[in-house]
């Protein structure tokens, strides 16, 4: 990846982990530490990777992303905010009353969402439903899924796996956010899923093992994913839960509670001199 192009993906992730600050603080409620940890990847899916127009958010022929994980609406909203979909002034009302942007993805209220999504496990089974149907369809269209690494403790998250490798679904691309901590505390702790690109690899998909705040790794990944005929493609992102605010850095404890006020300004701060030394490139 040319460094110019590297350098706005990092900008535009700074951004979206900003956008994840103003809704959790705006609603004094909501997910921050997994939303902070998938935000490199939120970014590269929605500005380099996915085939989508903003201005037509049901375009037919758009490539579809469904958040398996979908407590983690502060980062998707962000990132779609960002891209155009809807303002990023109207971050500040997730989760409030009345306000089109719920605490889960809801497809019929917000531009850009492609699946309601909110019980843990049932997400990627409707995406790999709709890499099933585009096959079937004879359409190009590619469907990518993200989930955390403690949802995939959930039985139906492997059925789902069986699925799309029994059908061959190499148009499906299933992302584990690997941040090692759930709302309980370590996932391995918890109900260990380790070694879980072992597991995959065994339920027939081809894995890529990578960092996921590395731009470059999620790229070369996400080429492995397009180029992979006759099996699915997951790639397994090492994360850390709560990335970019020193604070919420690997603490489970910042999973799904909101910072107050003075939090707030401290992870606004850092933030604000990321991009301010990244500006500076």
């Amino acid at each position: 990846m040319i460094e110019n192009e590297k350098l706005q993906l990092q900008k535009t992730a700074c951004k979206i982990r900003m956008g994840v600050m103003d809704a959790t603080h705006g609603a004094n409620s909501g997910h921050p530490g997994g939303s902070l940890s998938a935000a490199d990847m939120f970014t590269y899916l929605y500005f380099k990777e996915l085939n989508i127009d903003p201005k037509n958010p049901k375009w037919e022929d758009r490539d579809r992303f469904v958040l398996s994980k979908g407590h983690n609406t502060p980062g998707l909203y962000a990132a779609l905010a960002n891209r155009g979909f809807f303002p990023v002034e109207d971050l500040v009302t997730f989760r409030h009353v009345g306000s089109y942007l719920q605490g889960h993805p809801n497809m019929n209220t917000v531009p850009g969402v492609d699946m309601s999504t909110g019980s843990l496990g049932q997400g990627v089974s409707c995406a790999a439903g709709m890499a099933l149907g585009f096959k079937h369809q004879g359409k190009s269209q590619r469907v990518y899924t993200l989930l955390g690494d403690g949802e995939i403790q959930e039985g139906q998250v492997w059925e789902a796996c069986m699925l799309a490798a029994h059908y061959k679904l190499d148009n499906f691309c299933l992302i584990v956010d690997n941040n090692g901590l759930q709302i309980d505390g370590n996932i391995a702790d918890v109900m260990s899923p380790y070694p879980i690109v072992d597991k995959l690899e065994a339920f027939g998909f081809h894995v890529e093992a990578i960092d996921g705040h590395d731009f470059d790794q999620i790229e070369k990944a996400m080429n492995a994913a397009r180029e992979t005929k006759g099996k699915p493609t997951a790639v397994v992102m090492k994360t850390t839960k709560g990335k970019g605010v020193s604070y919420m850095e690997n603490q489970a404890g910042w999973h799904g509670k909101a910072p107050n006020d003075a939090e707030y300004e401290q992870a606004m701060n850092e933030l604000n001199a990321v991009m301010a030394e990244l500006e500076g490139k």
